[in-house]
């Protein structure tokens, strides 16, 4: 049976592709007069040639399962795009550059004079109960005073077609590999498509990075030594790690790779002898990254790292602290935050959230939990949140004890109804809901990919898009409609 969108139920929420009407949208207007003309034996094909190439291009991700310890999987992909216009994307570019600026000033202000408190804008208490403010760093003043180089957001589209940031990740965002791989395997796959649209690209993403992170350096050299700081080999997100380093052309390094003198000074062990390091992309969290300063135990780190970051002797990024502003209560006041700091309305808005440390929208929230999803703080990946309307009536009792044992530590947000995008459930499209993942560099200038990585949730009515708990991907189609 071929695709053919009459047979496809839109539903009554926003699909990327297809308006209610089952007719497409402008931009997906080729896209799906060709997959309409495909047959089963053809869809068979273009997906057995996309597992080919992912297993050919060695794409993988890790999980770890009760039974088989950690594993690597093959990235679940789907062959059909998510298509975003660029005279809207150009929109969402202009509020992501605008939330990142913030944010990075926040970070600045928090470590330094901390107006934002002082002016009542932000409360101290929440600043004091944050487990991602880091005491070591209060006075430092990282490079171009960027704390948070690599940034990844995650949007999503209500019904009404109203694009919402659902967080922002400022501490180790993962996931770029696979937008760039994810390009790769659709050329192999659709190769005509990229002839008949004009899709911008992302395959300049690693060049930027390593522009980007040679602006950090401390010594004005022409060829700064540049090294990515990775846990190893059993990390999720190793494949990252080294996929990231080829394309630049830098060294994958751990901790036990690499020292640091009495000159405050990090070297990397060569075996031609230590090779002074000048920017360190790390992909290790801040309280592994140093036992002399935060967890003593930590195999992963580099004694005295801390200490060559604070003398200026070595760039970070990112830096370390600048997860303060990676916190899901942190993330309700980021519109006052912009306005703050930039004196702007926000482009792009929050999800409605509501702050259980407020006594007022905590009794609320326990009212009303069923219907809402309730998240930790500093929890990622899906983890540790409620999903109220398809939570069980235990589940949602163990949460309120959870809310009002520590209030702090917990937000609540309406459950949004995610738009959805047409999907390869074995040979028939069927909706799934979707989220996006742009990743913002902050440099000299501050640029966003053209698209992101559009993370989708495989399992029917599912809004859980997170690969280790059953989501897949898309390649983002971001087309130039006048070009």
């Amino acid at each position: 049976m071929t695709i053919r969108w009459g047979s496809y139920k839109v539903t009554n929420l926003y699909d990327e592709l297809l308006r209610a009407s089952g007719k497409p949208r402008a931009a997906a207007e080729i896209i799906c007069s060709y997959l309409r003309g495909l047959s089963d034996q053809d869809i068979e094909e273009f997906k057995v040639a996309a597992e080919s190439a992912i297993h050919v291009m060695g794409i993988s991700f890790r999980v770890y399962h009760e039974d088989e310890g950690s594993i690597d999987r093959a990235w679940p992909f789907d062959i059909i795009p998510r298509i975003i216009d660029k005279q809207e994307w150009l929109k969402i570019e202009a509020g992501l550059k605008q939330r990142v600026k913030a944010l990075n000033m926040f970070i600045d202000d928090l470590y330094n004079d901390q107006n934002i408190i002082k002016d009542g804008v932000f409360p101290a208490d929440l600043l004091n109960k944050s487990k991602n403010f880091l005491p070591e760093c209060k006075g430092v003043h990282p490079p171009l005073g960027v704390w948070a180089h690599i940034c990844g957001s995650d949007l999503v589209r209500d019904n009404d077609g109203t694009v919402y940031v659902l967080e922002d990740n400022l501490r180790v965002p993962s996931g770029v590999s696979y937008m760039l791989e994810n390009r790769k395997v659709m050329k192999r796959v659709f190769p005509e498509m990229f002839q008949q649209y004009s899709i911008l690209p992302v395959d300049d993403y690693p060049s930027h990075l390593y522009d980007m992170l040679c602006e950090l350096s401390p010594r004005d050299i022409e060829q700064p030594e540049i090294v990515i700081l990775t846990p190893g080999i059993y990390n999720s997100a190793y494949f990252e790690h080294a996929y990231l380093a080829q394309q630049m052309g830098a060294e994958v390094v751990e901790g036990r790779d690499m020292f640091v003198d009495e000159d405050d000074v990090v070297y990397m062990r060569t075996i031609e002898g230590p090779t002074r390091v000048d920017v360190i992309y790390r992909r290790v969290d801040d309280h592994f990254i140093d036992p002399e300063v935060f967890n003593p135990d930590s195999m992963l780190g580099v004694p005295g790292l801390m200490r060559a970051w604070q003398a200026g002797n070595v760039a970070l990024a990112n830096a370390p602290g600048s997860g303060v502003a990676d916190d899901k209560v942190v993330y309700a006041f980021v519109p006052d935050i912009i306005r703050y700091y930039l004196e702007e309305d926000p482009l792009i808005p929050n999800v409605p959230t509501y702050k259980c440390i407020n006594k007022d929208e905590r009794d609320y929230v326990i009212e009303n939990i069923h219907n809402m999803v309730v998240k930790p703080a500093n929890e990622s990946g899906g983890y540790g949140m409620l999903i109220g309307p398809h939570a069980t009536k235990a589940e949602c009792e163990k949460f309120k004890r959870l809310v009002r044992k520590d209030p702090r530590n917990y937000v609540a947000q309406p459950m949004l109804m995610l738009s959805t995008a047409p999907t390869m459930i074995e040979n028939k499209a069927e909706p799934r809901h979707l989220d996006l993942r742009p990743f913002v560099l902050s440099g000299k200038d501050i640029k966003v990919t053209m698209g992101g990585l559009t993370r989708v949730a495989l399992r029917k009515g599912s809004i859980v898009v997170n690969s280790s708990q059953g989501g897949g991907s898309k390649d983002t189609w971001i087309v130039d409609m006048e070009a």
